[in-house]
């Protein structure tokens, strides 16, 4: 059998065990449009995993991701692991992490709420489920468990 390889990168980042279907969504949130036209991404769609079953695999030369990415990745992808490559190697690899309470990476659903009132206020969430994932504004209460149509 044939393989194909995906091309490794000097330095950037590889999002891996991203939910099968998901990358273009992780693409999304990680801005790939404000990257260096130098820049090389790859992206692996239904791949094969014995962890997950299938999954999907984004590879972003030179660029590192910030906590608000990292926060909206771990909402829709939370299998997923994020590894630092320096000079070709992995300097760092760690999985994602939903904190406690997570700021300006979700539109509040909640028309009435503060934060889609044209205030100088940003969407806050806490976290009141772990498994499935369940966000409380921290402004009017509402319950989220639909994070894609509303992410900021």
């Amino acid at each position: 059998m044939r393989e194909l390889k995906i091309t490794p990168i000097k330095n950037g980042t590889v999002i891996d065990h991203i939910g099968n279907g998901l990358a273009l969504e992780v693409l999304r949130i990680i801005g790939v449009r404000e990257l260096d036209r130098d820049s090389t991404v790859s992206v692996a769609l239904h791949v094969r995993s014995q962890k997950i079953g299938w999954k999907d695999i984004v590879k972003v030369e030179n660029m590192e991701l910030s906590p608000r990415n990292v926060n909206a990745i771990a909402l829709i992808a939370p299998t997923a692991t994020i590894a630092i490559i320096r000079d070709f190697k992995v300097q760092e690899k760690r999985a994602v992490d939903l904190p406690d309470r997570i700021g300006g990476v979700l539109k509040c659903p909640n028309p009435s709420c503060i934060t889609n009132q044209h205030e100088p206020v940003e969407s806050e969430f806490e976290v009141a489920r772990r498994r499935p994932v369940v966000l409380r504004c921290t402004y009017c209460e509402r319950l989220v468990d639909e994070f894609l149509p509303n992410l900021a």
